[in-house]
């Protein structure tokens, strides 16, 4: 996983450029591209970067906070929330019943596998 955030804004887009990246962010953060604990950066940092007025990457940030997808401590910065491990947990799982499905086995054969996977044959949850 790269632990970089690179972040495009489209000057030409109808999309309004704090759409362009907190959307781009959230995208990282779904793919697992940016982890749990990775510090976004500063706010004029980014906005510098970009070409863009500070108050426009604040306002992705705060509706990416506002969602949980992440999370300010005061002055140590803004770092993704760590929710991105349940997105991640939800992608893989959703890949890995459409690979499947389309194999064609049942979903209960499916599931049992995955209990296997996970050393529970008896499907309590217990060990």
């Amino acid at each position: 996983m790269s632990e970089t955030l690179s972040v495009v804004v489209d000057g030409e887009s109808g999309v309004p450029p704090y759409e362009q990246v907190r959307d781009g962010i959230r995208d990282r953060v779904d793919d697992g591209s940016l982890a749990p604990g990775f510090r976004l950066p500063p706010v004029r940092s980014l906005a510098a970067s970009l070409g863009l007025a500070p108050n426009t990457v604040a306002r992705a940030y705060k509706e990416l906070e506002a969602a949980g997808i992440v999370e300010t401590r005061g002055r140590a910065g803004t770092f993704v929330a760590g929710r991105g491990v349940d997105r991640a947990v939800r992608s893989a799982a959703a890949s890995y019943v459409a690979e499947a499905r389309g194999l064609g086995l049942p979903d209960d054969d499916a599931l049992a596998a995955v209990r296997r996977a996970l050393g529970k044959s008896d499907g309590t949850g217990s060990r």
